[in-house]
């Protein structure tokens, strides 16, 4: 009995390709919103925008969780986060190449899943006055994607 070692399960394994990145040391609620931003766009679209958010030129639009966040032009409310933006960049060109090495025409992809998960909490301590601590834990997050090729 064949797995799929993580991955969703995709509809046509010969026109797809699929990378995944597990425990990134990133917030998982600014991947989720990097990765609601380029949903099923075309890949070389996906990566230059993700470049503009990267040199902090395009914002990222907040869906959820926005209270108290400035507008920023043309979107509303927003933010660079560019740590997530830097590991989804690398899983998009991670399945980029493993579309190359598959024999796909990566000009004609378009991202049709994208997909974030909480991964581990690492856990960790702040040094506090009077001998004390307070708990200061990393999150990771899990990121999915999965290209294939446009009709």
């Amino acid at each position: 009995m064949a797995t799929n070692k993580g991955y969703t399960t995709v509809s046509d394994p010969d026109i797809s390709a699929k990378a995944l990145a597990k425990d990134q040391p990133i917030s998982p609620k600014f991947a989720r919103e990097v990765a609601g931003m380029i949903r099923g766009m075309k890949v070389e679209k996906a990566v230059t925008m993700l470049e503009e958010v990267i040199e902090m030129d395009r914002a990222v639009p907040l869906k959820r969780y926005k209270k108290r966040v400035s507008h920023k032009k043309g979107i509303g409310p927003g933010r660079y986060p560019v740590k997530a933006s830097k590991a989804i960049l690398a899983t998009v060109r991670s399945a980029m190449s493993n579309a190359e090495y598959k024999g796909l025409d990566v000009s004609n992809m378009a991202i049709s899943t994208i997909s974030i998960a909480r991964g581990q909490t690492i856990p960790g301590h702040m040094p506090r006055a009077q001998g004390r601590a307070t708990q200061w834990n990393q999150e990771t997050a899990n990121i999915e994607v999965i290209i294939e090729e446009v009709e």
